[in-house]
């Protein structure tokens, strides 16, 4: 099938009409686990530690390939970022900047079914003839954005990839939000360059890195994953637990600053993300009609349609934050607990030796 591109379009990634009426995948890259060493329930003799070097990152590719590097590294000015959550990110970026400018001036409405999470997902949207390259790109990562977000909002509430593995214990890392957003924007920078879009990403990505002062080994990772071990995540809990996370990173509204170690160099500024502005909601909607899993009257008790919307992911949000509140509470609460039995057994059994 000859490419629907013409060389005007020679920075994107070359897609065919049957390229572009399949939309990627939910999940392109493998998920990470934040935290080093973690243990499973299942196989408890088997680790879990994703995490590489900046050494090891090789080419990027168009919706991935074995010979790709990802996994979790830190960095000075960005905290941890997940370079999955980065290359998928700028992918979808890139997918939808080539869906939005194939249908530029059709005068008609689009609808692309981007396959059930949480319920089936339609994105709906009609662009007028005079939206500049500009408007395009800013909207292609608005988009892209969105559908990171709904992820981490639908795994919350129990979705996941692979049934019967609930995803809850990834739902928004420390490093997520941050990651998924540094990674539109590269795809933007990316599909803007004068180079083909791996190449530009593969560059990119490095560039990046070295500007927000990534660690340059493994072990530094490592260590830095450690220094965060029981303020930001537990080993005493097995995958796939939701409990292996003690703080998770939930604000979306205007701006991203990433999770520093603490105590690690107060002088160091972050590096400073802008969330995509609202105002490009008028020209599409990512609508999702909920399924069980999500506690929908307890959310939006004046209405009985189950179907949502992007506008409405705020609401969602707050309800999110409030249940991580809650689930906060009462771990501290166990722990404490836990901890008065023991002292009452330390006591009991100093008093009879």
């Amino acid at each position: 099938m000859l490419s629907i591109w013409t060389s005007i379009f020679a920075k994107a990634p070359i897609l065919t009409e049957k390229d572009i009426a399949t939309p990627p995948p939910r999940i392109i890259r493998a998920c990470c686990s934040f935290g080093v060493d973690l243990k499973f329930v299942i196989f408890p003799l088997i680790k879990r530690t994703d995490i590489i070097s900046e050494n090891d990152l090789g080419q990027h590719n168009y919706l991935g390939e074995r010979s790709e590097g990802n996994g979790i590294i830190y960095t000075q000015r960005g905290g941890f970022i997940d370079i999955g959550h980065v290359r998928d990110c700028a992918d979808w970026t890139a997918y939808l900047y080539c869906l939005i400018q194939s249908n530029k001036g059709n005068e008609v409405e689009i609808l692309k079914d981007l396959k059930a999470e949480g319920g089936p997902k339609i994105l709906t949207f009609e662009i007028p003839n005079e939206f500049d390259s500009l408007k395009i790109y800013e909207l292609a990562g608005k988009i892209a954005y969105d559908l990171s977000l709904w992820h981490e909002i639908a795994t919350w509430f129990g979705v996941s990839y692979i049934p019967l593995i609930p995803e809850r214990y990834s739902s928004f890392s420390p490093e997520d939000l941050y990651s998924n957003l540094l990674g539109v924007n590269l795809g933007i920078r990316a599909l803007k360059s004068n180079l083909e879009y791996n190449d530009a990403m593969t560059i990119l990505i490095t560039n990046m890195l070295d500007s927000l002062e990534s660690v340059t080994s493994m072990d530094e990772t490592y260590i830095a994953m450690e220094k965060v071990e029981d303020i930001w995540w537990t080993q005493e809990k097995r995958l796939p637990s939701k409990k292996i996370l003690i703080e998770r990173y939930i604000y979306s509204e205007s701006y991203l600053l990433p999770w520093l170690v603490p105590n690690e160099g107060d002088e160091i500024v972050p590096y400073q993300l802008i969330v995509p502005g609202n105002n490009l909601c008028d020209f599409y909607e990512l609508s999702i009609k909920l399924n069980h899993k999500f506690p929908f009257k307890s959310i939006f008790p004046s209405r009985d349609d189950r179907t949502i919307n992007q506008k409405d992911f705020s609401r969602i949000m707050s309800y999110v934050r409030q249940d991580i509140i809650d689930l906060q509470l009462r771990m501290l609460y166990r722990a404490s607990r836990h901890q008065k039995r023991k002292d009452s057994r330390d006591r009991k059994t100093n008093s009879t030796s």
